[in-house]
């Protein structure tokens, strides 16, 4: 019995060390099998970021060009407010070039206004002296004419008498 019990012993003891190893590798093929879950996961993962990755690259190049076609507009509108700008410049040039011509010709047309306006005065003294010598003339002619009629109607009357008288001698 003992040999009956040493062999069971031993076969216990064969059988718990085939357990042990059994369960040792259930545990390293278990640990494997995470390993591969993880692996396999991880790939998953890989893949889904390399989706994402082409998207966001596709995304990102879109927004290049999106950047550089507002770049290229951004730099249009910077030359053409240059170009207003340019325009702007000279018009205004133009106008005060403009404005200080009027203010000459104004300052010229004023002058000669003011010398004009001298001439006319100086005219208008002279016409008015005139008017005075003219009235003054005109009085001593009108009084010489009418001592000149007087004369003449007294030449007469005298003449007269004196025809008067010759018929009479």
């Amino acid at each position: 019995m003992e040999a009956g019990f040493s062999e069971m012993r031993n076969e216990l003891q064969s059988r718990d060390a085939l357990w042990r190893r059994i369960q040792l590798e259930c545990k390293q093929l278990h640990t494997e099998l995470l390993k591969i879950s993880e692996y396999k996961d991880m790939q998953e993962i890989q893949i889904k970021h390399q989706s994402s990755c082409v998207q966001l690259t596709e995304q990102l190049e879109n927004k290049n060009t999106e950047l550089l076609l507002l770049a290229q507009s951004q730099e249009h509108q910077r030359e053409e407010l240059n170009k207003i700008r340019n325009h702007l410049y000279r018009e205004e040039q133009s106008h005060r070039s403009e404005q200080e011509r009027m203010k000459t010709e104004i300052s010229d047309l004023t002058e000669e206004l003011h010398q004009k306006e001298i001439t006319i005065a100086t005219i208008m003294e002279k016409a008015s002296l005139l008017e005075r010598q003219l009235k003054m003339e005109l009085e001593i002619k009108d009084k010489l004419l009418a001592k000149q009629q007087l004369l003449d109607f007294r030449y007469r009357v005298i003449k007269s008498e004196n025809t008067h008288l010759k018929e009479m001698v």
